[in-house]
């Protein structure tokens, strides 16, 4: 076969090969993205456990690389702790290392059927998660396809007289064998397809112990690199796990590099080259996770002396969780807009929180200081829109679409509830500090206990949000009509306070106001908690007892 042809065949076979990867990752993921992430979640309480979760979340993701971003993502939110992040990172390593030796075994007919059987899963399949099983089955068989083809074009190569000494003077170092064989698996962002050509080429005859071995360690390396380029933009808590991940790789490659053509070897010669590469993957990645294990708090320790906590004072308006890399795993990228929305509640919480003190105290500087907070507001809930509508464009299932669909909900309610913080309650408040009106105690007390009721609302919204809890939600609404009924008892007696009082016009023109607004952000709170009670058939959608006519 001609070299050029044997090239672009070489080419479509490794494309066919990162498509088939592809497929089976994603298919994984979304049908059982939020399982995995609540594997990682139980297991996260000791080190050993995190490893092994690890392992089984990588050789069900196929790819450490995968695994890598799930867990950058959640541990720049706070959401994983560095050190058991660092420890589950271990375990996908080894995971990868099962992933390619399992992969190398002859699957001449196993990969027909797993075709067969994952496109008939997905095309007879009633539910979203058994068609993503399907679709994950079907790119698994398409991947032990393009390996089979890959292995059939570069076998004929060893025979070509010219073609063995070149290959030999090309991988005589092995250092530039082995930041080539990082670029490879850098680019196809996986150490299993790399891994699985250097066995293809060892098969073939056409490197030595020695290269193949520095090929391993390149491909460890280069899917290390991945992960890490992907935080770049998300401060230094992002960077933390791929650097520690990275770092915890090129310490064990640089030490095997020092012993590599003693034990390239000495491997060769105990069980052949081909199976030398696939153990020597395994042991590499065994070996850092049984040596690093121990060392894992004062690594973690070491990386946030290097990577301290920024807080970003100038733009309290940026967002902090939302991370364009997630929206290709959308349980992740959901987990990021839900914290991003709890900042969001956080300020709404403070404005409330500040305007119930404004009742009482004349503070014209916290006024005007709370009001600032619905620009940012508008600002974070404008980058939760954009990250929620570019995740909604995604292949998503039932499931993770009514969750955006919520998390669009409660965001906009959110943001409705501080322009009406805003522009009617702390806009009162602030024109009662100018005319120095001071509101009598029984209506304070009447603003008061609404205050109190809403910041128990916005707590409540914000469970039914997170955990999707019916009660809470019947709850939330169940509360909205007994404010209906503390607003209607307060707006009446203005009335007779004014009858008894008729010089108090301004006084109770401002606390039937202050009522009136603080009643529009109670029905946008409780609105929180409308979708997923439609969703489950338990709300009415009219309070009237008689329909209108036409």
């Amino acid at each position: 076969m001609p070299a050029t042809h044997a090239l672009i065949e070489l080419a479509g076979e490794v494309a066919l090969l990162l498509f088939g990867l592809h497929l089976a990752r994603g298919g994984i993921l979304r049908a059982f993205g939020s399982n995995l992430r609540h594997v990682l979640a139980r297991a996260l309480r000791h080190r050993l456990a995190a490893v092994a979760a690890g392992t089984a979340v990588t050789v069900a993701l196929q790819s450490s690389t995968a695994t890598a971003f799930m867990l950058t993502t959640l541990a720049a939110g706070g959401a994983i702790a560095l050190v058991p992040a660092l420890a589950v990172m271990l375990g996908a390593n080894v995971g990868t290392a099962l992933v390619s030796v399992a992969l190398s075994f002859d699957t001449s007919l196993v990969w027909p059927v797993l075709v067969a059987a994952g496109l008939a899963l997905f095309r007879s399949a009633g539910s979203a998660r058994l068609r993503h099983a399907g679709r994950a089955v079907m790119g698994l068989g398409l991947l032990l396809l393009a390996l089979e083809l890959i292995v059939a074009t570069i076998a004929p190569a060893a025979s070509g007289a010219a073609v063995r000494p070149l290959l030999q003077a090309l991988t005589a170092e092995p250092l530039p064998v082995l930041l080539a064989a990082a670029a490879l698996a850098m680019a196809m962002h996986a150490s299993v397809a790399a891994v699985l050509i250097v066995v293809t080429l060892a098969q073939a005859g056409l490197v030595t112990a020695p290269a193949a071995l520095a090929m391993v360690l390149g491909a460890n390396l280069g899917s290390a690199l991945n992960p890490l380029l992907a935080a770049r933009g998300g401060g230094p808590a992002a960077l933390r796990l791929p650097l520690g991940n990275l770092a915890t790789r090129l310490a064990g490659s640089l030490a095997v590099l020092a012993f590599l053509d003693p034990l390239a070897a000495r491997g060769e010669a105990a069980i052949g080259l081909p199976g030398f590469v696939l153990l020597s993957h395994l042991a590499f990645n065994a070996a850092l996770a049984l040596l690093f294990l121990p060392l894992l708090r004062p690594l973690a320790s070491l990386l946030e002396r290097i990577l301290p906590e920024r807080t970003d004072t100038a733009d309290p308006a940026r967002p902090r969780y939302l991370d364009p890399a997630s929206l290709a795993t959308p349980p992740v990228a959901l987990a990021d807009a839900t914290r991003e929305i709890l900042r969001l509640a956080d300020l709404v919480e403070a404005m409330l929180q500040g305007s119930r003190r404004l009742l009482r105290e004349d503070d014209a500087g916290l006024a005007t200081e709370l009001r600032r907070s619905d620009d940012v507001i508008d600002r974070l809930h404008a980058a939760v829109r954009a990250h929620l509508v570019a995740l909604a464009a995604r292949d998503l299932d039932g499931t993770e679409r009514d969750r955006v669909d919520d998390a669009c909900n409660a965001a906009l309610n959110l943001e409705h509830a501080g322009d009406i913080l805003d522009k009617g309650v702390l806009a009162l408040t602030a024109r009662r500090i100018r005319r120095r009106v001071r509101l009598g105690p029984a209506q304070l007390a009447e603003a008061e206990t609404m205050h109190d009721h809403l910041l128990r609302q916005l707590r409540l919204a914000m469970a039914v949000l997170v955990g999707g809890d019916t009660d809470a939600a019947l709850a939330l609404v169940d509360a909205k009509e007994r404010f209906r009924e503390i607003a209607r008892t307060a707006t009446a007696g203005q009335f007779a306070r004014l009858r008894e009082e008729p010089g108090a016009v301004e006084t109770a023109a401002l606390h039937v106001d202050l009522v009136r607004d603080l009643k529009r952000v109670e029905a946008h709170l409780a609105a929180i908690a409308h979708p997923l009670l439609e969703r489950r058939g338990l709300l009415r959608p009219s309070r009237l007892l008689v329909p209108a006519g036409p």
